[in-house]
């Protein structure tokens, strides 16, 4: 009985001091989860919603469940699993669309570079203050609106076109939903605390599901 209840307690420990676990089941699918939405999911592992719905046959993509195993690669390859199925062409490349004409989204200097650290190093840091006002950058739809992105705090994702997404993470509230059109300049939410517990605003923008430079589609200041 002791020798049995010694094993549960070191594989317990085991579990808990193990190397954390990402949400898929390997680095190759993603389980969603409640509150995920396709565009979330992309984000996360840098890929479009247009590749993701292609890659899993989902159609337009709304309907995605919990439970459901996405995959985060192109179909290919002749493994036991796949031999079977009909061959899957690769997608064309989509024309890039214009950027839709960033502003800033808050005041307050650049306090972390893209690419730098702490936070996610996708994006810019911008100090301000606690409550400061959060404007979208462009206009566009909400597809995102959340704190189930882990490292982002709670955050809004915009969609501007077929090419670019704007993201805003840290927020203390959030003043929109999914779903939701948004003019340039609008208030979207509030500024909350991120790394270091500043109060700061993660801004990115994302080019066909990859993290570009925010400095170098914003205008001087």
């Amino acid at each position: 009985m002791i020798a049995r209840l010694l094993s549960i307690l070191v594989l317990l420990c085991l579990t808990a001091c193990g190397p954390a676990v990402r949400w898929g089941q390997s680095a190759d699918e993603h389980v969603v989860r409640r509150g995920d939405t396709l565009y979330s999911i992309a984000f996360r592992y840098g890929h479009t919603p247009a590749e993701l719905a292609r890659w899993n046959r989902l159609g337009d993509g709304s309907l995605i469940y919990p439970g459901q195993v996405i995959r985060l690669t192109q179909p290919g390859g002749q493994t036991a699993s796949a031999r079977s199925a009909p061959a899957t062409r690769s997608l064309p490349k989509i024309p890039d669309q214009p950027s839709p004409g960033f502003a800033w989204p808050t005041s307050g200097r650049i306090n972390v570079e893209f690419g730098g650290k702490p936070g996610t190093g996708t994006g810019v840091l911008i100090d301000g203050r606690a409550g400061q006002t959060i404007k979208a950058a462009a206009a566009g739809s909400v597809v995102y609106a959340g704190g189930g992105l882990i490292g982002y705090g709670q955050l809004i994702i915009i969609k501007h076109n077929d090419t670019y997404l704007s993201a805003y993470g840290y927020n203390a509230r959030l003043l929109v939903k999914e779903g939701d059109r948004i003019r340039q300049g609008q208030q979207i939410a509030t500024m909350g605390e991120g790394p270091e517990r500043k109060p700061r605003l993660h801004f990115e923008i994302r080019r066909n599901g990859q993290p570009v430079n925010p400095r170098q589609f914003l205008p001087a200041r």
